[in-house]
């Protein structure tokens, strides 16, 4: 039985005894090496922090199991947030299973389809903003101060919080630190989390933020987001900050699908596209992978390499494969 994240790191998290657990079995993720890619990279270990094998696919799910638990032990009535899809989907279903409404606001047409399906499915209501993210999250804010829905985005500490847990899994398992710690970059809220725990572990370990070089028009909808709420906290963090285009973004998701088996959202794939591109220093790095590829079916779809028709035939079956190129 997979341990609660809260109940897992309890003595690290603002909880008590009266804190109602709200799980969906998050947390403990699978750290796995990547030895191809390490060798493109040009270095010794390479380390992905799987995050996409959380309860709704990615790695919200850490910071809001504790923001809905908290927001269920101080009576709130609803809990609201604004998205890009997987802080949606996740408010969505904690929301659920605490028996809590959850309102979500998305900036217009900017969503993947399957992130919304995802939330409706997991009954929260889901309403357009004509506007972008940052639009969407001001009156997301206006609304929290109303007193009559709890913010669950990462401007909330407690989401924040949970997510830190992210590292103390990383250094547990690696019996230390590794030599930076390589994140996407949208809103920062978890660059800011990595750094909470790492101060509160004593290390001073290099923590890489890695944005879309176009964040308004980018590819990857996660981190599309104009006006990092977390910037400042990034900055206090002393957090190297490196951008990738789209195509960089694209071929580095496709190459970690192909070389080391794992399909991941687009937006995931920014920190290790700046690993492979050689801006990252160290011999020994640990590259969090954000949210599953599943998230976002549709780019994949348009993307990846299409099927071939053949006849139910061995050999023509052999011959088709033979002439088609690897990934």
């Amino acid at each position: 039985m997979t341990v609660p994240l809260i109940e897992r790191f309890r003595d690290r998290l603002p909880v008590s005894a009266a804190t109602p657990v709200v799980t969906l079995g998050e947390g403990s993720t699978p750290l796995l090496p990547a030895p191809r890619l390490a060798r493109a990279a040009g270095v010794r270990e390479l380390w992905l922090k799987w995050e996409a094998s959380n309860p709704t696919g990615s790695y919200k799910d850490r910071g809001m199991t504790l923001a809905v638990s908290k927001a269920l032990e101080e009576g709130a009535g609803a809990v609201l947030c604004a998205s890009t899809g997987n802080t949606a989907a996740s408010a969505a279903a904690y929301a659920a299973r605490a028996g809590l409404p959850a309102v979500v606001l998305t900036p217009q047409g900017a969503v993947a389809g399957a992130k919304l399906a995802q939330t409706r499915m997991l009954g929260a209501s889901v309403l357009e903003v004509r506007g972008d993210f940052d639009a969407a999250l001001g009156a997301a804010q206006e609304l929290a101060r109303r007193g009559t829905h709890v913010l669950v985005n990462s401007l909330n500490p407690y989401r924040r919080a949970g997510q830190k847990t992210a590292v103390l899994e990383i250094v547990e398992e690696l019996g230390g630190a590794p030599d930076a710690f390589v994140l996407p970059y949208g809103g920062g809220g978890n660059t800011s989390a990595y750094a909470q725990a790492l101060a509160e572990l004593g290390l001073d370990t290099p923590i890489v933020s890695v944005e879309a070089e176009n964040r308004r028009e980018t590819l990857a909808t996660a981190i599309r987001i104009g006006d990092p709420v977390h910037a400042a906290a990034v900055r206090a963090a002393h957090a190297r900050v490196l951008h990738v285009d789209d195509d960089e973004i694209v071929s580095t998701w496709r190459l970690l699908a192909a070389q080391e088996g794992l399909f991941c959202e687009p937006s995931s794939a920014a920190g290790l596209a700046a690993v492979l591109r050689g801006d990252v220093e160290g011999d020994r790095l640990a590259v969090t992978i954000t949210g599953h590829g599943l998230k976002d079916p549709a780019i994949a779809d348009r993307l990846a390499a299409t099927p071939v028709e053949v006849d139910p035939d061995p050999d023509a079956i052999a011959a088709a494969s033979a002439a088609r190129p690897a990934s």
